[in-house]
């Protein structure tokens, strides 16, 4: 019965047959970011995060490189450009049922992946460590360090650029969750899935104005559920990229 009832449902999808190639693309993003999530979440716990002041920073990235550009989320700067492909093809398989919506949606998750790709600043910190490597005087030194200070204020984890974009891409992300609600493309588990995650993800940032340590640990929740949102978005844009 249930088996009928799927099917039924995925016959009433039309899709767009010049569409599919983005939807296997999508499909493979989906599974790009899953790696780099689980990758990240064994950078946390075995190497650790970001630093907390800058003479950690350069202290870490003179002692060794690689563990230094990996906790200052280096992989971030590749990674994040993929969640364009991501939400477009999501962004596809919904127009149909609420372009209004969904455009201002997509533009919101656009914009913001945009603002937040402005902020990185790990090669930044790589310039200005390697200048503090071979500073000779303290003056040197202590024009470096506030240098490194003004671009730790503005980075992705305290900048305004940042949290901006994280709270517009966050909201598209939600919209496009409630969407989901209204259309038989994606399923029911994939959109409650959606709400919880970039819900929380949004409340994490809202919050974290006001309370911090509350932010944090909503993040922390929301972090794991990804690895449940993206394979049920990915599953899904492969078997529409099939139909």
């Amino acid at each position: 019965m249930i088996m009928t009832y799927q099917q039924n449902e995925d016959r009433s999808i039309n899709i767009d047959p010049s569409y599919k190639k983005v939807y296997r693309l999508g499909g493979l993003t989906s599974l790009i970011l899953i790696i780099y999530s689980l990758i990240t979440i064994l950078i946390v716990s075995f190497i650790g995060g970001p630093p907390v002041t800058i003479e950690e920073c350069f202290y870490m990235l003179n002692e060794n490189k690689l563990h230094g550009l990996l906790r200052l989320d280096i992989l971030t700067v590749f990674i994040i450009p993929l969640y364009y492909l991501l939400f477009y093809s999501i962004y596809l398989a919904l127009r149909k049922k609420n372009k209004g919506l969904m455009t201002v949606s997509i533009i919101l998750v656009f914009a913001g992946v945009t603002l937040f790709l402005a902020t990185p600043s790990v090669f930044s910190y790589l310039h200005l460590s390697n200048k503090y490597a071979v500073a000779t005087t303290d003056i040197q030194r202590n024009q470096l360090l506030a240098a490194g200070n003004a671009i730790l204020a503005s980075d992705m984890w305290h900048g305004t650029g940042a949290l901006i974009g994280g709270l517009l891409m966050q909201t598209g992300a939600l919209l496009i969750s409630f969407v989901m609600l209204k259309d038989n493309t994606f399923n029911r588990l994939t959109s409650y899935t959606g709400i919880v995650t970039h819900g929380l993800d949004l409340a994490h940032i809202v919050i974290g104005f006001v309370l911090p340590s509350v932010g944090v640990i909503l993040m922390a929740v929301a972090g794991p559920i990804y690895l449940l949102w993206f394979p049920l978005i990915g599953a899904r844009l492969f078997k529409l990229s099939r139909k």
